[in-house]
């Protein structure tokens, strides 16, 4: 495993923003979905999402884009990361956006919306170098607690 992609979950990787390039280094690790949760345009110079989503279909990796923007993370956002995982089966999956942690926190409301613990969605983050605690209060919301 590349330290490039860090392990969150079973079959979940996060990362910070990714290039065209990494897509073959993505489906080399045993990727095969690309979760882009960054919005286009959002810094000067970012790949967009279109060129990253070609260079996925060339590595024969799906891809889906769902950018979460600083409005924060809806049900609209957890409802297509659920349904994108779910088309990806037992495959293994890449989120990322400009650092992970957009991408760890949706990860872990979907977690949480699916009656996963919040301590231990915010320990398993801690572990992969995510610090989501302030999240607590809404992990805990979402998963009935």
């Amino acid at each position: 495993m590349t330290e490039k992609f860090i392990p969150l979950a079973d079959r979940f990787l996060v990362t910070q923003q990714i290039a065209p390039k990494d897509a073959a280094l993505a489906a080399a690790e045993g990727v095969s979905l690309i979760v882009n949760n960054r919005p286009d345009g959002e810094a000067p110079g970012q790949p967009k999402s279109d060129d990253i989503a070609r260079a996925a279909t060339e590595a024969g990796i799906s891809y889906v884009h769902i950018p979460v923007d600083g409005r924060g993370i809806s049900q609209g956002h957890i409802s297509a990361l659920k349904k994108a995982l779910e088309d990806n089966g037992d495959g293994k999956a890449l989120a990322f956006c400009r650092t992970g942690t957009r991408s760890t926190i949706l990860q872990a409301y979907l977690q949480a919306s699916e009656g996963r613990a919040p301590d231990e969605i915010i320990a398993e983050a801690a572990a992969a170098g995510y610090d989501i605690s302030g999240h607590a209060p809404a992990l805990q919301a979402l998963c009935g607690a």
